[in-house]
């Protein structure tokens, strides 16, 4: 398999990429929209409110940890997530940054 050669990318065109790719999934959009409608740290329920297996479900958690959408805090024996707020401000200032291109009326190509 081939290099992505994401070296040759910008620091800030690599950043989308990898936010668009966490959300790139319906299964892990849907995790952060149930996130920010409860509120406070899931535990268990996403299983039901998602109807994925737990393993499906611990593995699009696990790819919004890495890049920083959610965060985990151990409770007992489960791990409980939440929305790392601070990481969300950051990834809403790339996303809006990138987004809020216009492209000149008379700038269009076909």
């Amino acid at each position: 398999m081939g290099l992505t050669k994401s070296e040759i990318f910008t620091e800030g065109q690599n950043r989308i990429a990898t936010i668009a790719k966490a959300l790139g999934h319906p299964a892990r959009v849907a995790i952060v929209q149930h996130l920010f409608k409860a509120e406070s740290c899931i535990c268990g329920e996403l299983v039901s409110e998602i109807g994925l297996a737990q393993p499906t479900i611990s593995q699009h958690l696990k790819e919004l940890k890495q890049v920083g959408l959610i965060k985990g805090n151990i409770e007992g024996t489960s791990v409980c997530y939440c929305i790392d707020v601070h990481a969300w401000e950051s990834i809403k200032e790339v996303l809006i940054g990138f987004l809020d291109q216009d492209v000149a009326p008379g700038d269009l190509c076909c």
